[in-house]
C-alpha cells in the first residue's frame, strides 16, 4: 500500500493555527447569540446559556490549542526557547493522538471535535495507515459541515490517487471544482486534479491549468510550473 504523507494531504500547518481558530470561532459564536436573541420571551434562559456556551467554547477552543501546539512541536534534542519538543516523531504521534481523540470524543459535533478528527486521520496517513485514515476522514466528509467536509474529501481524493483509485479520486476533485469552500478552493481542487491526470490525461490537465496561467500569485506560478512539466501535445 502506497505511503501518503501530511505534506501530501496539505495538512502540514493548515488552516487552524491557533489565533485562525479564535477568530473562527467568534464568529459563530456571535451567530449563536443572534439565534438566541430572537426568542425574547426567555431572556434569562438566553443569558444563562450564553455565559455557558462562552464557557464551554473557552474549554473547547483551549484544547484544540494544546492539540495543536503539540503538532506542530519539533522532533529531537530541546534547544534554548523551545517550551514543547519530542525525541521521536512516533511518542509525537501517540501524545498528538491521544489529544486530538479525547477533543473528538469529549465534545462531538462542535467544530473543534471536527478538527480534532480531520487531524486525528492526517496523523494516520502518515503513519502509513491508509485504511485507518480513509475510514476516519469519511467520517468527517460524512458528518461535518461543508467546510471540514471539503478538507476531508481532498484528502480522501489524494488517497484514492495513491491507493490506483483514480477515477474515484477524480469524481471527488470535480465535485469539490464545482462546489468550493473556505478551506478548499476551485483552484485549488483544480490544481490537485491536473496534477494527477498530468501523466495519464495530459490533454485534460492541459485543459484543467490554462485558464489559471493568468492568474496573479501562487495560482499562476504553480499553473505555469506544471504546465512546463507536462509532456508536449
Amino acid at each position: 500500500m502506497a505511503r501518503i504523507t501530511r505534506k501530501e494531504l496539505k495538512s502540514d500547518k493548515f488552516a487552524f493555527e491557533v489565533g485562525q481558530t479564535v477568530t473562527f470561532f467568534e464568529e459563530h459564536q456571535k451567530e449563536l447569540i443572534r439565534y438566541g436573541a430572537i426568542a425574547a420571551g426567555v431572556a434569562l434562559l438566553i443569558v444563562g446559556y450564553t455565559i455557558y456556551s462562552r464557557h464551554e467554547h473557552s474549554l473547547r477552543e483551549a484544547a484544540l490549542a494544546q492539540a495543536i501546539q503539540v503538532q506542530e512541536a519539533p522532533v529531537g534534542p530541546p534547544t534554548p526557547g523551545q517550551n514543547l519538543n519530542f525525541p521521536t516523531q512516533d511518542v509525537k504521534d501517540q501524545v498528538a493522538l491521544k489529544a486530538f481523540s479525547d477533543l473528538q470524543a469529549k465534545y462531538p459535533g462542535s467544530s473543534e471535535g471536527q478538527i480534532a478528527a480531520y487531524y486525528v486521520a492526517c496523523i494516520k496517513a502518515d503513519q502509513g495507515k491508509l485504511a485507518e485514515a480513509e475510514k476516519s476522514f469519511q467520517q468527517v466528509a460524512d458528518s461535518a459541515s461543508k467546510d471540514y467536509a471539503s478538507l476531508a474529501k481532498f484528502s480522501l481524493a489524494q488517497i484514492d490517487f495513491a491507493d490506483g483509485h483514480a477515477d474515484q479520486g477524480e469524481s471527488v476533485l470535480r465535485e469539490l471544482i464545482a462546489h468550493p469552500t473556505v478551506y478548499v478552493s476551485k483552484e485549488q481542487a483544480t490544481l490537485s486534479l491536473a496534477g494527477f491526470l498530468a501523466s495519464k490525461k495530459p490533454a485534460e490537465a492541459r485543459k484543467l491549468l490554462d485558464p489559471l496561467r493568468s492568474m496573479p500569485g501562487p495560482i499562476g506560478q504553480t499553473a505555469l510550473q506544471k504546465l512546463g512539466e507536462l509532456p508536449p501535445g
